[in-house]
């Protein structure tokens, strides 16, 4: 009997254990749709203002000749003082820079070139090349950019593109891989043009030239050629077969009026008058300028007067400061989650997240003292496993101004298993059972 009462102690203590499990794996079992809907919540972090200020000033506004022009960021691409910037208007040979810069990145600046009849046939400006004759694609440059003849600019774009219009599709490809959409190149030398099939004109924004010219100075693999040959005072050069002489002179006349001058091109036929596109650097930054329609003769100083004006207003209204803001390691709830530190089922799982801002720990920006940056961040509070590691689950986004500038992912640091009913099974079953 006494063996029988204690084989009956052992049964109740077993169906006791059975009991208690069953009732635990049940309420684990109905806690796992807990959470699942849960909401992203927005997190607003601090409002940062340069110099506190609780309203964005008017800016200066300039009194300018120029019926489009538009000082930019070089940088950034952003536009710090527009006077009706994105009017479609003609661009005489400012056009030549996006010449110059597809020239430098796809031909050979040591092959030898033959001048067309096409080419030869061109009106002043132009080197009098003619047809015929050959000469080194990287001399045409200088003539192209110094003395901005438009024969050259067709013998390199015949050389480059195969022929003028082949030419051209790559130009207003280019433009559109810069991101400027509202350009349309007809030649390469910019003398007025226009489709007959869809009266497009040979035209660009003040917006877009600004932002080609930042392209050719700051992003092209090719800027370093391109800044040495616009910045050249001088240049003698020959025919391929040294029968003809040439000397080329810089009309860039802004490289002597500014120090901080960097590069630049003038422009003008009828229809565009008088236009300019240029570069200045003070202080480690750049700035560039378009001038588009910026009178007509004889009003040829206009431009210089717009480009001064503009160049000033730059440099002593923005400087660099940096929007960086180090941001902690968020800790997450993770709704039918295992924890993966206890492995008991009644904990609640977490997951750690942080900012991928791929190094970056430093976010300078050309801002001036009416700029607003305004940093949010919105973070899911609650997810639901499986959860992966360096999975997204937010962003810390930059503004200036209420405008997009800068987008960080908030990722998982670590992965979280899903809490199923076959895991709590198993769970119970290695817990209780002997």
């Amino acid at each position: 009997m006494r063996i029988y009462k204690n084989n009956n102690k052992a049964m109740i203590k077993r169906i006791r254990n059975k009991a208690a499990a069953i009732l635990l794996a049940a309420a684990l079992f109905c806690r796992l749709g807990e959470d699942a809907f849960a909401e992203d919540v927005l997190r607003t972090g601090d409002v940062f203002l340069q110099e506190e200020m609780s309203s964005q000033k008017e800016k200066e506004e300039l009194q300018l000749y120029a019926q489009a022009a538009v000082l930019m960021d070089a940088d950034s691409g952003r536009v710090l003082y527009g006077k009706n910037e994105k009017d479609i208007l003609p661009m005489a040979s400012t056009t030549k820079i996006m010449t110059c810069i597809l020239a430098l990145e796809y031909g050979n600046l040591q092959e030898v070139v033959e001048v067309s009849s096409y080419a030869a046939s061109m009106p002043k400006v132009k080197l009098y090349v003619k047809q015929g004759e050959h000469y080194r694609l990287e001399d045409l440059l200088y003539s192209l950019m110094l003395e901005s003849h438009n024969d050259s600019a067709v013998v390199i774009a015949e050389a480059v593109g195969g022929s003028v219009e082949g030419f051209a599709s790559m130009m207003n490809q280019k433009a559109r891989d810069i991101g400027c959409f509202d350009s349309y190149f007809i030649t390469p030398n910019g003398l007025d043009a226009v489709v007959n099939e869809n009266g497009k004109i040979h035209s660009t924004t003040a917006r877009d030239l600004a932002k080609i010219m930042a392209y050719c100075v700051t992003d092209s693999p090719a800027k370093e050629k391109f800044l040495e040959i616009t910045r050249t005072i001088g240049y003698d050069f020959t025919d391929a077969d040294g029968k003809r002489s040439f000397h080329c002179n810089n009309h860039n006349a802004f490289l002597s009026m500014m120090e901080e001058a960097l590069s630049g091109k003038t422009g003008f036929t009828n229809q565009a008058g008088y236009c300019y596109v240029g570069a200045i650097e003070s202080e480690g930054r750049i700035f560039t300028v378009a001038l588009l329609a910026c009178g007509w003769p004889n009003n040829r100083s206009y431009k210089w007067s717009d480009m001064k004006k503009l160049a000033a207003y730059g440099m002593e209204h923005y400087q660099y400061r940096d929007i960086y803001e180090e941001q902690t390691p968020y800790t997450v709830r993770v709704g039918n989650g295992i924890d993966t530190l206890s492995g008991a089922p009644y904990n609640e799982a977490q997951v750690t997240a942080y900012v991928d801002d791929r190094g970056e720990k430093s976010i300078p920006y050309l801002l001036c003292e009416e700029d607003e940056i305004e940093v949010r961040t919105r973070v899911k509070e609650v997810l639901q496993a499986p959860v992966a590691e360096h999975e997204e689950i937010g962003t810390v986004c930059y503004y200036l101004n209420g405008e997009l500038i800068r987008r960080y992912p908030v990722v998982t640091k670590g992965a979280v298993e899903e809490r199923t009913f076959v895991w709590i099974c198993s769970y119970l079953f290695k817990a209780f059972l002997p």
